[in-house]
Formats: C-alpha cells, structure tokens, sequence
C-alpha cells in the first residue's frame, strides 16, 4: 500500500468513527483517539469484506462498502464502551 492509500485510509477512519458513534443512541464514554482507532480499523476490515463481497468497486460512491464500515465502527464503538466501563 502506498502512502497516499495509507492517508486515506485514516481519513477515511476518521470519518467513518465519527459516523459510527453518531449512530449509536446516547453518549459514548471514549476519547476522540479512541473513535478515531476504531474508525480506520473499520475502514480496513470493512474494505476487506467489501472486496470478499464483490461490492468494493462499483461505479460511483460504493455505499455498501460505506455502510458495512459504519456498522463495523458502530460496532467496535459500543463493544469498547461496554469493555471500558467495566474497568
């Protein structure tokens, strides 16, 4: 991967952390690093699926790609919620 794929993959990451803790109802109690960590690794994990899926490259916006990493950051977002608040 080059460099330019790497920085947007984190933004990308960015973006869809944000949108995943937009999703889930209430307040999160993470930090913004923490959002912004789960993000990329949904960006990439969900890229992954996408590719496996075959929906990774169709013409125009790839909204099931866009949508399997938001739920996948929706996911990661409540699951380290859940896992902090125990400690």
């Amino acid at each position: 991967m080059e460099i330019s794929g790497i920085i947007s993959a984190i933004v990308i990451g960015i973006v869809v952390g944000t949108l995943g803790r937009l999703v889930l109802p209430g307040r999160q109690r993470i930090g913004v690093l923490w959002t912004i960590a789960v993000g990329i690794v949904a960006a990439f994990v969900g890229t992954g699926i996408a590719a496996v899926l075959g929906v990774a490259d169709t013409k125009g916006i790839d909204w099931i790609e866009w949508l399997i990493q938001i739920g996948l950051a929706a996911a990661g977002v409540a699951a380290l919620e859940r896992y902090r608040a125990r400690d």
